[in-house]
């Protein structure tokens, strides 16, 4: 066991901004309280859900320079210029998938023999992920969804969520509405999905299953269906073949999409798959300009830019949340500025519209899962921080070999 472990958190410098943190106030404390070896300092900010001063009364340490941190803990990437090196980050990198924006940001840990573990690998034995936002970014896309829905064919408007906005506000806000006459698909069966789910059932929406959804003889007002990955494709050589999901996952070049008899039905789409460069695009340009083409929202909450849903040119803000495309032009045009546009929600920052409930959320999780590993002599000895660690003193870890020529180029 170490003697002692100093855990730095650090204000959030990304643009645009997050207010999000790792730790409440109260959940430092009561860290403190059970881990002796442990203490906390927190660097200024602000821009933080939790103010300074909210720290500052729980007898916490509050400054600007954290340099005598052993651990740091953020939220978003950390800015270049104020990584600390030999230090230990935790925080989202966006880097394993090899962005090409962050590939700066690995090259200068490297440089700085920095440690750095992403919070997207911490995955138990059955590789479910223990530290996520999902859920919350389900919830607050729907919602986001149903105010471009509303603000589109000007039928009513939904508060702009506030720094202070929470899951109840949310709910209060879209069930005071009854203007919801749409036709809704969800796509995907992980915590994203669930999240949306939550919030139409909590305002009154239907759910089908996919044949009575396609059916389209339904004559409620507010109904949704989820698409599974099983409805999504169809095999290109053998389109009558009964699905198996590890035939895709080996072949995904084997299949095509079978999306668009949803699209001829919905007005709506959330789309919350994982999706990856190999796996079938389930909204072409094409397919985006057929005349059966009926969606004309589309609240993106897998937010992958021109991948599986093409009309996806970019993230947007929770400022600027809404933007329109056109398809047959295929560029992006100004929000609600034409029928014949597609409206797209794209904000990747979707779990900041609730940044008190969400940093507490995600809190819980790190206490949960991670906190007392830290105290090891050898961090890196705990099986979920070393799966999830990508440099370790600035070199990649064998499971991130593969990022060499990248970080390299």
């Amino acid at each position: 066991m170490k003697k002692s472990m100093k855990i730095g958190i650090i204000r959030e410098t990304k643009i645009p901004t997050d207010n999000r943190v790792a730790f409440t106030p109260i959940q430092i404390k009561n860290i403190q309280n059970k881990y002796k070896d442990i203490s906390f300092v927190i660097q200024k900010s602000d821009i933080r859900a939790y103010h300074d001063y909210e720290y500052e009364e729980l007898g916490l340490e509050v400054k600007e320079d954290v340099s005598d941190s052993d651990i740091l803990f953020g939220i978003k990437e950390a800015k270049i210029n104020t990584l600390i090196p030999n230090k230990h980050y935790f925080f989202f990198g966006h880097i394993a998938k090899m962005q090409t924006y962050n590939k700066p940001l690995i090259k200068k840990m490297m440089e700085l023999g920095i440690t750095f573990t992403d919070y997207e690998y911490l995955v138990d034995e059955n590789n479910h992920r223990l530290c996520a936002f999902g859920w919350w970014a389900g919830a607050v896309g729907a919602y986001n969804t149903l105010r471009a829905f509303g603000l589109r064919d000007k039928i009513f408007e939904l508060p702009i969520p506030g720094l202070k906005f929470t899951l109840k506000d949310l709910i209060d806000y879209v069930a005071a509405n009854k203007d919801y006459s749409c036709k809704i698909v969800v796509s995907g069966k992980g915590r994203s999905s669930q999240g949306v789910q939550f919030v139409l059932n909590q305002i009154g929406f239907k759910k089908l299953d996919n044949e009575e959804f396609l059916k389209n003889s339904s004559n409620e007002p507010r109904v949704y269906t989820v698409a599974y990955i099983d409805s999504m494709v169809k095999r290109i050589d053998q389109e009558n073949e009964a699905f198996d999901r590890n035939h895709f996952r080996n072949n995904p070049e084997s299949y095509k999409s079978d999306f668009l008899k949803f699209s001829r039905i919905a007005d709506v789409y959330i789309p919350c798959h994982f999706w990856n460069q190999y796996d079938p695009i389930y909204l072409t340009e094409e397919d985006l300009r057929n005349e059966d083409m009926k969606i004309r929202v589309i609240g993106d909450v897998t937010c992958d830019i021109k991948g599986s849903i093409k009309s996806t040119v970019r993230s947007s803000t929770h400022d600027e949340p809404f933007y329109d495309y056109n398809p047959f032009t295929e560029k992006e045009e100004e929000a609600f500025s034409s029928d014949r546009n597609i409206t797209v929600m794209a904000v990747d920052t979707l779990p900041n519209a609730l940044a008190l409930e969400t940093s507490k959320y995600f809190g819980e999780k790190l206490m949960e899962n991670i906190v007392e590993n830290l105290l090891s002599e050898n961090v890196l000895e705990n099986e979920i921080i070393r799966r999830a660690t990508i440099l370790n003193k600035g070199e990649l870890t064998d499971k991130y070999l593969y990022l060499k020529e990248f970080a390299n180029q």
